[in-house]
C-alpha cells in the first residue's frame, strides 16, 4: 500500500512522501480500514515538525482521523461487519491506503452522513462538544472565545448555541465576522477595533462572562480573561500564535479567576463510554439536522501532500483540507 511518511522532523511539505509500505494485518480486536477521506488538523502538522505532545518513532506515517470501510476484522470483533463504514479520530497513521485500529476506536458511520461529514466528526467536533460539556454551562450562561473563525470556535458556537448558551467570538479582523455572519453566526467582534470592549459590553448587556477559551496565547489570552466575571474560568485550548500567556496578575487574584488547560485527546480517553456515546449521538444528530456544519475547503489526493499543507495554511480558509487515498 502507499502511505504518508516522513523519515525527520520538519516542514511537512518538505518532509512528508508518498512510500510504498507493507499492507497491515489486524491482530486480536484490531480492525484494518481501507481509508476514504482524511482531514488535516494543525495537530497532525505539529507532529511531524515534532512540536507537539506526541512524538512518534521515525520513520512515521502520520494523520489521525479518517472515514473508511472495514477491509478485514481480527479475532473476536463481532460488532462490525465487512463493507461498513467507520470513523476514527485517534488512530495515528491514518494518511495512507490502510490502516489498522483497535475495534472500540471505530465509530460506525450512520445512513445520511456523507464521507465528507463523517471524515471530521471525531476530533474537533467532538472536542468541541466535550469542552461544552466540561464547562457545566446552563442555558442562558456567556461564554467568550477568541480564533472564532477556526474550526472549533465555529463549532463550539454552533453547539454551544444548540444547548441555550450565549456565545461571544473574537477574531482578529473585520473580515472574519462577515465570514461568521455568513455561516448564521452573529455574535461575533473582531478586536482590531478600538471599541471592542463597548461592542461586547453592549453585546452582553452588561451580563457577566462565566468562561472564556483561548486558542491563540499570548497577549490575546489576557484579553479574553479581563472580560470575564469573578470567579470565571479561562480554559487554555491552543496556542496558534504563542505558546506563552500574557495575563494579568490583577484579573487572576482580584477577580478569582481559574486557568485550566483542554486536551482532547486526553479528555476523550478518559470519559466513560457511556458519556462518550451519549456526546456521539448528540453530535451525529446535530450534523444530520444542519445545527452544525462541516464544510470542506478543498480535497487532494495523498501525493498532493505539498499543495494539500500550503492549502490548510491558507489565511481565511473556511472548512477543512481532506486527503483522499
Amino acid at each position: 500500500m502507499n502511505a504518508l511518511v516522513h523519515p525527520e522532523f520538519g516542514d511537512p511539505a518538505a518532509v512528508l512522501s508518498l512510500q510504498e509500505r507493507p499492507l497491515p494485518l489486524p491482530g486480536a480486536g484490531e480492525v484494518r480500514v481501507r481509508t476514504l477521506l482524511s482531514p488535516i488538523h494543525n495537530h497532525d502538522l505539529w507532529t511531524v515538525r515534532g512540536t507537539y505532545g506526541f512524538k512518534p518513532e521515525l520513520p512515521a506515517q502520520a494523520g489521525t482521523e479518517a472515514v473508511g470501510v472495514v477491509d478485514m476484522l481480527g479475532d473476536g470483533v463481532t460488532h462490525l461487519a465487512l463493507g461498513q463504514r467507520v470513523t476514527t479520530g485517534g488512530t495515528f497513521g491514518v494518511w495512507a491506503d490502510y490502516f489498522v485500529a483497535p475495534a472500540s476506536a471505530l465509530i460506525p458511520v450512520p445512513e445520511g452522513l456523507s464521507d465528507e461529514a463523517a471524515a471530521q466528526l471525531v476530533s474537533m467536533p467532538f472536542s468541541a462538544l466535550s469542552l461544552l460539556h466540561s464547562l457545566d454551562l446552563q442555558p442562558g450562561d456567556w461564554l467568550i472565545q477568541n480564533a472564532a473563525n477556526g474550526a472549533v470556535g465555529r463549532m463550539v458556537a454552533q453547539l454551544g448555541a444548540a444547548r441555550g448558551i450565549n456565545v461571544v467570538g473574537l477574531v482578529r479582523r473585520a473580515e472574519g465576522v462577515e465570514e461568521l455572519r455568513a455561516q448564521g453566526i452573529e455574535q461575533v467582534i473582531s478586536t482590531d477595533s478600538e471599541h471592542w470592549r463597548t461592542e461586547l459590553a453592549a453585546l452582553t448587556e452588561g451580563a457577566g462572562i462565566r468562561v472564556g477559551i483561548d486558542s491563540v496565547g499570548g497577549a490575546a489570552a489576557g484579553d479574553v480573561l479581563s472580560t470575564l466575571a469573578a470567579t470565571g474560568t479561562l480554559v487554555v485550548f491552543g496556542a496558534m500564535a504563542s505558546p506563552k500567556l500574557e495575563l494579568s496578575s490583577g484579573d487572576v487574584i482580584f477577580k478569582q479567576i481559574t486557568v485550566k488547560g483542554f486536551w482532547g485527546s486526553v479528555v476523550s480517553r478518559e470519559m466513560p463510554a457511556e458519556l462518550k456515546g451519549q456526546l456521539f449521538q448528540e453530535l451525529i444528530g446535530r450534523v444530520l439536522d444542519g445545527t452544525l456544519t462541516l464544510p470542506v475547503a478543498a480535497t487532494f489526493d495523498f501525493g498532493d501532500i505539498t499543495a494539500a499543507a500550503a492549502a490548510s495554511a491558507e489565511p481565511g480558509r473556511i472548512g477543512k483540507v481532506l486527503l483522499r487515498a
